[in-house]
């Protein structure tokens, strides 16, 4: 009985007519330009969406500041924020949350400043805590770069938010500084080799470090802030919760007097 035959890897590759392809460097570069005119159009869209959203949202603040609780709940309702806010002690003292606001930067709208506005409290005497994301533009030259007619300069197309963007840290007036919940709590380091806290303490030690390695910031400002109604409500957000979690003593250490979650619709 006669062999079969195996095919070497060249055999496969001669068989395959869209294994590889030959990039001129024409080619390349139109590639690379068109990519950046990409690039530039979304950056356009995005700040004419913001300017059109400001005052919607200016509208919709008073209302939802009037309604108890509402950015405790709305927040919570995020999967991921509420994750970092496990202890009831920050619960408690997120309680008293009553505004939230998000201030774009006019120029980069992709940086912002969130503001957390709080009601008189036992935990510290600050009315807001806020933290920036600031531009960073990614070299010297960058400050002597020339906007185009709609504002944006060479280096906005490089935008990176882990290379150009720094955010800022403030200090948390605590009214009992033994009883301060960052200290009670605080951020806890991983192994050497890893550069994110292995327990994030308190949600508090958001405002009072300068790093954000859990992305809290982007998740407020990119998904709850827009769409806070709808979290409020229980109508967006993850799926991640198990039937267990409802039976977890925690989470019912503190009634947010949260409506019941419904399911989005498919």
């Amino acid at each position: 009985m006669a062999g079969t035959k195996r095919a070497s890897s060249g055999d496969e590759d001669e068989k395959n007519p869209i294994s590889s392809v030959f990039l001129s460097e024409d080619d390349a570069g139109k590639l690379t330009e068109v990519r950046k005119d990409l690039q530039r159009t979304e950056l356009i869209l995005e700040r004419n969406a913001q300017l059109l959203l400001i005052p919607v949202y200016e509208r919709r603040r008073p209302i939802v500041k009037a309604i108890q609780k509402f950015w405790p709940i709305a927040l919570m309702n995020h999967h991921m924020f509420a994750i970092h806010v496990q202890h009831k002690a920050d619960q408690l003292a997120l309680s008293y949350l009553e505004d939230l606001w998000i201030k774009r930067d006019s120029k980069e709208p992709r940086c912002f400043t969130i503001e957390f506005y709080f009601k008189e409290n036992p935990h510290f005497t600050n009315t807001v805590l806020q933290k920036e994301y600031k531009y960073a533009p990614p070299n010297v030259a960058a400050a002597d770069e020339k906007p185009d007619a709609d504002g944006i300069t060479p280096s906005m197309l490089e935008f990176s938010w882990e290379q150009h963007v720094k955010a800022s840290s403030m200090k948390i007036d605590w009214k009992d500084a033994s009883q301060a919940l960052t200290k009670l709590y605080p951020r806890e380091k991983g192994e050497e080799e890893d550069d994110d806290p292995a327990e994030s303490g308190s949600f508090f030690n958001y405002f009072e470090h300068e790093d954000d390695p859990f992305e809290i910031g982007l998740s407020i400002s990119n998904e709850v802030f827009p769409e806070v109604i709808d979290y409020f409500l229980g109508e967006v957000g993850d799926e991640l919760e198990s039937d267990d979690e409802e039976d977890d003593d925690d989470a019912e250490e503190i009634d947010l007097e949260q409506p019941k979650s419904k399911k989005r619709k498919v």
